[in-house]
Order: structure tokens, then sequence, then C-alpha cells
């Protein structure tokens, strides 16, 4: 594969987190957390429809692998130390890497982190990949390639654990490295946490916009069963609710968008006794 390391850059799907924490035997919330604080959300590509993963280069990581050769001739991208200020962001990060890849092209990629979950190309191997070339194509042909290079990761890692105590300062440090703390790693992954979780709908609970989780997925599937054609992806956004008051409309309900105790029976689904 050659620079710029353009692919299909197709998204994941409707339910790939949930499939991807069920594996672990995470909270969806969890893995949300770590995707929120890695990429901010936004997807593992640049939205300048390159078809390019996300990357950062690591100036010190590029180094170390080079023996220091070229901190003084190329500083922006060969430092003996870690540097915030190094960073470009977006698609200048690729200006970086060409400049890496003209002096050492493995370690260029090894040095830099990719995609949706930012995983170093010098942890293919514990992401799954036999080599940094193939990792890197995964990373620029389909985001369900990040969430199961994530899931490999932790797994080879032993992260799982972590994950699923939400242990965030066992996690951060080893995900994000002895630095975490002078990052806030690991205080932002509680406070990302906090939040994915707070909009994650218990069992019983009321459902309404801003709901999410297994129990919004539940109801999209039984909505979807009678034609709404809504996207199961856990998330109860506007489309969900306008489904919701359509069918409540149809039967006589309060078309509120709220699934409470009435409708939640109306609709066949488990007994509503609580609010969010």
């Amino acid at each position: 594969m050659s620079y710029p390391f353009s692919g299909a850059a197709t998204p994941i799907g409707s339910d790939d987190i949930l499939r991807i924490a069920e594996s672990l035997g995470v909270e969806p919330a969890v893995v949300r957390a770590v995707d929120t604080v890695e990429t901010g959300g936004v997807g593992g590509f640049l939205s300048d429809g390159s078809g390019r993963p996300r990357i950062l280069v690591e100036a010190h990581l590029f180094s170390a692998a080079t023996g220091r050769r070229w901190d003084t001739s190329h500083p922006g991208i060969s430092s003996p130390t870690w540097n915030r200020a190094l960073y470009r962001g977006g698609a200048a990060e690729y200006l970086r890497l060409a400049e890496a890849l003209e002096l050492d092209r493995e370690a260029a990629l090894k040095a830099a982190s990719w995609g949706r979950f930012q995983i170093l190309g010098g942890n293919h191997r514990m992401a799954g990949f036999d080599d940094v070339g193939g990792f890197v194509v995964a990373m620029a042909d389909d985001e369900d390639n990040h969430l199961e290079a994530f899931a490999a990761f932790c797994r080879a890692a032993r992260l799982v654990d972590a994950l699923r105590d939400r242990d965030w300062e066992t996690f951060a440090r080893r995900y994000n490295g002895p630095q975490y703390a002078r990052n806030r790693y690991h205080l932002r992954l509680a406070a990302a946490y906090a939040d994915a979780a707070g909009r994650e709908a218990a069992p019983g609970s009321v459902l309404r916009l801003g709901s999410a989780g297994p129990a919004v997925k539940g109801l999209q599937v039984v909505l979807n069963a009678r034609g709404a054609g809504l996207m199961e992806d856990g998330a109860f956004g506007r489309v969900t609710e306008l489904a919701v008051m359509r069918f409540q409309d149809a039967h006589g309900l309060l078309a509120d968008g709220i699934v409470g105790p009435d409708t939640a029976a109306a609709l066949g689904l488990p007994p509503v006794h609580r609010k969010a």
C-alpha cells in the first residue's frame, strides 16, 4: 500500500459497538468511552473524503526506533521525548508521516497510531496482524477492523478485566502509557463513561429521546418488525422518536414519543417499572 493510505473507509454498522462489547463481556458504554477519548467519537477516518484513517505520529517512538538518528535534522517527527506540541492533527499528520516514511518506512508506520482507537502500528501483532503493512491496510479499509483490532489488543494486553471493572487507571497506564496521569487520560475516560452510561437505559426504565443501550435496540427491532425501517444502533434519536409517535398515534396512545408502561405493553416489550 502506498501513501496516502486511502482505502474503502467503511464506517461501522449499527450494532458493531454492542457486538464488540458483548464479545469482551463489558458494557457498551465502556467501549464508547474509549472511542470518545481516542477520537472524540467522530469516527476513525478523516472527514475530508480521502478515505484515510485518523493518525497521530509519535515522534518519540520514531526517534527510539531509529536510534535518535534524525532528532536534529527532522525535529518535527523525531524527538527524544514525547512532546504534545509536535502534533499537527487531522490531515496534517499525513505530512508528518510522509516525512518519516522517507527516512524509515517501517519505523514510521509503527510510530503512528491508527484509526478509531488509535492503536500503534508497533502493536500490530497484539491487534491481530502479522505485519504492520497488513494492519495499516485493514485500518484504511473498514471501521469494523478498528473495533476488532481494539478487542484483540485488549485481550492480548490483558486489559479486559480493567475495562469490565472500569479500573480506568490500570487501563490508562497500559493503553495510553506511563504519562497517562499527565494527560488526565484516566479522568477523561471516567467522564466519557459517565456520559455514555448516563444515556444507557436500565432494564425496565422509560425510554425516551437520548436513551441508549440494549433496551433501545430491542425497541428498534420491535418497531422494525412493524415496518419502521430504523437503524438498530441502540440510540434513541429523533428518527426513533418519530417512529414511536407514529405507533402511538396508530394505537390510540398519547403520541409523546416516550415509551412508558402503556406503549411498552402495546409493543410487547418487557414491562416498564421506573423512569430512566
